[in-house]
């Protein structure tokens, strides 16, 4: 992995210079950093007769060209290889994506000129989601090392009808230590938040599903559950079935910690909907990675990327995430959500 030389100081972190000053000296940490990110209907031109996708070709009511596939493309590409690279060269060394129609799409993103250099490999499934969206994970191969995947299709008792994402298990080794990230994009909020919170219930329920057959089989295994929940960090899915504590020291043996509720107190959202945020994209992680031991990887710190070009400059829903289309216009934006990641660390000894 790469390694940054860090001054250490446990009272001030400045992302940009790696410079941490205090009495307790020097220390050498290697770094991995790993995100999520909604990529908006990455959709490719051709009618797939299989899935809701007739509004994404040339003749849909979004006129999607090759030219907006390749404007698409570029624009997505661009912020991934931003990602992480404030801490390390290489950037991500994994990255969960959401709402993406099939693998053909991610093998065009990640051949694109902005990332091919990094020699992303995708693992992917395809889901039974009506309009055909699907997550997946891009990862650098010479930091981490797949072992498996599986995907898990979540099923509703109440609605056995009722079509949606999977939820994606890769298990790999990050520098000979393995983790488990899993992908997930969790039923939408549409008929409103009260109505439809028993979906997403159900999908924090598979999500718990996965966490406790890991940890059955290594309790100190660590997890990272990365996505798109349509939740915030207080709402029930995420507090209660995830269990996903906000404080760290508040974390017990099977508990998760959610390293972007600070950012949702702060009033940091990534995504913004009728005059109001919310922080929908989410990375919580098992108690194994919370350690204060860092002789293996450890998490050090959550980034909303929400740099002022991935905003909206002007009009009603200025400083909102610039999206690629709204109100059914083409507005060759990125995505209607900020990317996220983490950084993990780890001490060099010797």
């Amino acid at each position: 992995m790469p390694v940054q030389t860090l001054k250490i100081s446990f009272l001030l972190f400045v992302l940009a210079t790696f410079q941490l000053t205090s009495s307790f000296g020097q220390k050498q940490y290697k770094i991995a950093c790993v995100g999520f990110y909604n990529l908006e209907n990455l959709f490719d031109t051709e009618d797939d007769t299989t899935i809701w996708d007739e509004e994404y070709t040339p003749s849909g009511r979004k006129n999607w060209d090759s030219t907006k596939y390749a404007n698409k493309l570029n624009n997505m590409s661009k912020v991934i290889a931003e990602l992480g690279t404030s801490a390390s060269p290489d950037g991500l060394v994994a990255l969960g994506v959401s709402e993406v129609e099939n693998r053909k799409v991610l093998e065009d993103l990640v051949a694109h000129e902005n990332l091919k250099d990094r020699n992303y490999n995708i693992i992917h499934y395809d889901s039974p989601d009506k309009r055909g969206i699907d997550v997946g994970l891009l990862y650098q191969e010479k930091y981490f090392k797949v072992k498996s995947s599986a995907s898990y299709e979540l099923k509703f008792d109440n609605d056995p009808n009722y079509k949606t994402r999977d939820q994606l298990l890769v298990s790999g080794e990050m520098d000979g230590e393995l983790v488990h990230i899993i992908v997930a994009h969790w039923p939408s909020r549409r008929g409103g938040q009260a109505a439809s919170e028993p979906r997403r219930v159900d999908a924090a329920k598979l999500g718990r599903h996965i966490i406790d057959s890991l940890l059955t089989i290594d309790p100190a295994s660590k997890i990272i559950l990365m996505g798109d929940l349509n939740d915030d960090p207080v709402n029930v899915s995420v507090k209660e079935y995830i269990k996903a504590k906000a404080k760290i020291s508040k974390v017990k043996k099977g508990d998760m910690y959610n390293t972007m509720y600070d950012h949702y107190k702060n009033g940091n959202g990534t995504l913004a909907w009728n005059d109001a945020w919310n922080l929908f994209d989410q990375l919580i992680i098992s108690e194994s990675l919370t350690s204060e031991d860092a002789s293996s990887y450890v998490f050090h710190k959550s980034v909303v990327y929400n740099k002022e070009y991935l905003k909206q400059k002007e009009g009603r829903f200025k400083g909102y995430p610039h999206r690629t289309h709204a109100g059914g216009q083409y507005l060759n934006g990125y995505s209607d959500h900020f990317p996220v990641f983490m950084i993990l660390k780890k001490e060099v000894k010797g």
